[in-house]
């Protein structure tokens, strides 16, 4: 079990909520999952997943693979806020595991008297615990979900994940894991670990009067824009003439995503006029199904290996990883 600190493991305090307990007094209560393992605690660091960063992801990534041979599988407890970024990531930069890597964590610390942490902590070990588990998925509210897929949509609910564009893989009930898919036809392969990331990538939220000047600003400052767009994807009109400038006076040293705000069903930019021609223009990637988590941290894992051309950042990016996408 790698601790990372989160609301499973907070404990209050004057200034509020703050990551206190450590991995043993986790484990302390859960007695019934020493049933079916035994856990082994690593605390690479205790924090507030509002504080997580992509040098906390190299951190988890580069301690997996240091460890990758000593144990079955791997059971992180994470902060709710961030977990989908950190299953996305983790999702890229280490592929091919035939070892479960399984987040999860809790709206409730889990000494609270009606915490949800403690089915959570059970739920993840059971189900790392099976010889048909692998690669990155999170295990929260009884419901295992693809690492890609994730997408943190309620505050307080302990139903807080759901999987996006992407059946849940299995559910754990009544102490037993009932599987409605494989996560992966199984096909031995080397696991691949990757620990560079690009993190010069930035989401702009287009809204109703979002400023021309604001694209200037973005694409001066950062590598690669994702440019979250209304319904199934295009540039407003009134920011179609920078967004031409910018992308002809950069001429492919920078990369653009278009994806869509709207969570489920993803984006179709040849459906209208203000999407379909500045795809035909630029060749511009495009989400599709992908989560904006997976987008995000999929074009940092794409930037810092080899996604140096055009076409390989294409290639790179239309390659499926862990079920991120189903246009490939």
């Amino acid at each position: 079990m790698i601790g990372t600190g989160g609301t499973i493991a907070c404990r209050k305090t004057q200034d509020g909520l703050a990551p206190a307990m450590s991995g043993e007094v986790l484990l302390s209560h859960v007695p019934a999952v020493s049933k079916f393992c035994h856990p082994t605690v690593i605390e690479p660091f205790s924090v507030d997943s509002t504080n997580m960063t992509p040098a906390h992801w190299q951190m988890l990534s580069r301690l997996i693979e240091q460890h990758y041979h000593e144990f079955d599988g791997f059971v992180i407890c994470h902060g709710t806020d961030t977990l989908a970024y950190t299953a996305a990531a983790l999702s890229y930069m280490v592929q091919n595991s035939e070892k479960p890597i399984v987040l999860t964590g809790a709206q409730k610390p889990i000494d609270a008297p009606d915490t949800d942490a403690r089915t959570n902590l059970t739920d993840s070990f059971l189900y790392a615990s099976e010889d048909a588990s692998r690669d990155v998925s999170i295990v929260f509210d009884g419901k295992a979900i693809v690492g890609t897929r994730a997408k943190k949509e309620r505050a307080k609910s302990y139903n807080a994940f759901a999987s996006i564009n992407f059946p849940y893989p299995a559910v754990i009930q009544d102490g037993r894991v009932i599987r409605y898919l494989t996560t992966r036809p199984y096909e031995p392969q080397d696991v691949r670990f990757y620990h560079d990331l690009n993190t010069q990538v930035c989401v702009c939220k287009l809204i109703p009067g979002t400023q021309p000047e604001m694209l200037a600003y973005l694409f001066e400052h950062y590598d690669c824009l994702v440019i979250e767009s209304f319904g199934v994807g295009g540039i407003p009109q009134p920011l179609v003439e920078e967004f031409y400038r910018q992308m002809e006076r950069f001429q492919g040293r920078k990369t653009v995503v278009m994806t869509t705000q709207v969570a489920q069903e993803g984006s179709n930019m040849t459906v209208y006029e203000v999407g379909r021609r500045i795809k035909q223009d630029f060749g511009l990637l495009e989400a599709y199904d992908m989560t904006l988590e997976a987008v995000i941290t999929k074009m940092m894992w794409v930037l810092a290996n080899g996604g140096t051309t055009p076409d390989r950042m294409k290639e790179l990016f239309y390659t499926c990883v862990n079920h991120d996408t189903l246009f490939h």
